[in-house]
């Protein structure tokens, strides 16, 4: 509690014995210092031995030492009661329904901060300190506040339980192991648990590699997410663009139609009305000239007839050559059959381009959580088949070229560069990508190499650059009857994990993602490579240099049916 810039310390102003703050504090010559009443009940207790000690130092006293109140203290005292230490003190260090407390507190009990297995006992602070003082108490095994103490005691014997029986899983008291658990293999708890932290610990670490594994996949699905919106948000973007602009393109035929249809109507209808205009004239003519011979038609004068007569002239040729022919027009109704016409086109264009778009848009190829089961895995199972062209000349190849053995005898294989001239290896025909999944199943005591590799990697001569796992174009784990490890750039990585004569290999090219799993009746991940195939890749087997070995490689069909790809020894 801080009053005027003084932090105080409650335990300074406490009793050690009742833990409560000093009453009519005396101090013994130790130099601690206790209620009266206190420590005069705690020496009365110690009068048949009359040796007096103190509570906390275990200092002794003889004869009885007599008491004077500390009247520096008992001032002091009151100028903390005054600063309500007491209630603070109070609401800090007393024990609640949720804390382990003190045993030896008596009334209100404190929390405790230590207990003792050896005791068995919770201690507050000032109750535990003897543990730190007295020779003997140092010896206990001091733990975190427990609330279980009494289940490390033996319910029969009322004895600590210091052994752990083996045949039967439990801890036990020594006693125990006198009659009821006679005979059973017993160790020392302590030993014990050295061991199965030892398990614990490679658990743990198994837990933590998940945990790790499964944070970078989370990682890569978060990339993933990204990559996904990003491309989607540019596809969506360049359609729209593209849509945008053939809506314009079609928006601006259909306008240049209206234009040519409206143009050529204007022409049309000039030329008619030209010639509709021509005609009118010419009968505003022939009515003129028909009126003239009606007035002359009606003189009666023979000789003024006779005289304009001839002043008539003579009717002259009509200027429309022809009559106008009544017949069925057709005007612009040839341009909607064209127009429909175009529509059809593009409808059916239009219908085939959504359905390569619509396709292109479902084949989308996103990255997949890899299988847990076998059955998840066989989804993607591959056909594998060996190229004769790479095979090693001691090594043999079946009819099928899915069998294959290492003999001491070379084969007659013709020459080809593409053949390791010096490592017993050889390649699968089939290039690797996208998701696929193939298990190479063998036996014999010399292990095998099973390999995935670029088919660009060097073929001649005993060069790290030949051999698989020893180079950056290759990556390999090798198989041996007890152990396995794995192989890149030449690096080796142990690999633990359960010993099987199949081995399960899941390739996700596009991820970049490359697993090798111990297939029994489960499936277990033995290595998992994370990286960027910047190539095509193909399955490699390969053998040790001087003793025969035999595997099978297995391509689980879905349905049942199976392939398999045996290498005799």
């Amino acid at each position: 509690m801080a009053h005027g810039g003084v932090q105080l310390n409650q335990g300074n102003f406490s009793c050690s014995i009742c833990l409560d703050l000093l009453k009519y504090p005396v101090t013994i010559p130790c130099g601690h210092s206790y209620c009266m009443n206190c420590i005069n009940d705690f020496w009365n207790g110690e009068d048949q031995r009359r040796i007096y000690s103190c509570p906390q130092c275990r200092k002794e006293f003889r004869p009885r030492p007599g008491l004077e109140k500390n009247i520096t203290l008992a001032a002091l005292m009151e100028d903390v009661k005054k600063l309500g230490l007491q209630a603070a003190a109070d609401d800090h260090c007393y024990a609640g329904p949720e804390d382990v407390a003190c045993d030896v507190c008596t009334g209100r009990k404190r929390k405790a901060v230590r207990s003792c297995f050896t005791c068995p006992a919770s201690y507050c602070q000032n109750h535990l300190q003897p543990h730190y003082d007295v020779p003997g108490l140092k010896k206990h095994k001091l733990v975190n506040p427990s609330k279980n103490l009494q289940e490390n005691i033996c319910s029969r014997h009322d004895e600590v339980k210091k052994i752990f029986c083996r045949t039967d899983q439990q801890c036990i008291c020594y006693l125990c192991t006198m009659d009821e658990h006679k005979g059973h293999e017993t160790v020392p708890a302590a030993a014990e648990r050295t061991e199965k932290q030892k398990k614990l610990q490679e658990r743990r670490q198994q837990i933590q590699q998940r945990i790790q594994e499964q944070e970078e996949d989370v990682k890569l699905l978060q990339q993933e997410v990204k990559a996904i919106n990003g491309s989607a948000d540019k596809a969506v973007g360049n359609s729209e663009k593209i849509f945008t602009c053939l809506m314009r393109q079609i928006q601006k035929i259909s306008s240049d139609v209206k234009q040519r249809i409206r143009s050529q109507q204007k022409t049309e209808v000039s030329r008619v009305k030209e010639l509709q205009k021509k005609l009118e004239q010419e009968i505003t003519e022939l009515k003129r000239k028909d009126a003239e011979l009606k007035k002359l038609s009606i003189t009666e004068d023979h000789t003024q007839f006779l005289q304009n007569y001839p002043s008539l002239s003579a009717l002259s040729e009509s200027t429309h050559s022809s009559r106008i022919n009544i017949r069925p027009l057709r005007y612009f109704e040839d341009v909607t059959p064209a127009a429909l016409e175009l529509r059809e086109e593009l409808v059916d264009v239009l219908r085939d381009t959504w359905t390569n778009i619509s396709e292109a848009v479902t084949e989308v190829d996103v990255l997949l959580s890899e299988p847990v089961t076998r059955a998840g895995f066989l989804k993607y199972s591959q056909k594998i088949t060996l190229d004769p062209a790479t095979a090693n000349m001691n090594l043999l190849l079946s009819k099928e070229n899915r069998q294959v053995k290492r003999t001491n005898c070379e084969q007659s294989y013709p020459d080809h560069t593409d053949r390791f001239t010096d490592y017993n290896q050889v390649l699968s025909k089939e290039p690797l990508t996208g998701r696929c999944y193939w298990e190479v199943e063998w036996r014999g005591k010399e292990g095998i190499d099973v390999a995935v590799s670029y088919k660009n990697i060097n073929r001649t001569g005993w060069l790290n650059q030949c051999k698989f796992g020893y180079n950056s174009k290759s990556w390999s784990i090798c198989c041996n009857a007890n152990s396995y490890a794995f192989f890149h750039k030449g690096v080796k990585t142990p690999v633990s994990g359960p010993v099987s004569s199949r081995i399960g290999v899941y390739l996700d090219h596009r991820a970049g993602i490359l697993s090798f799993y111990s297939v029994s009746k489960t499936m277990t991940l033995l290595h998992r490579v994370q990286t960027t195939f910047t190539q095509p890749l193909y399955a490699g087997i390969g053998f040790k240099e001087f003793n025969e070995s035999e595997m099978k490689i297995r391509k689980s069909l879905v349905g049942g049916d199976s392939v398999e790809f045996l290498i005799l020894k």
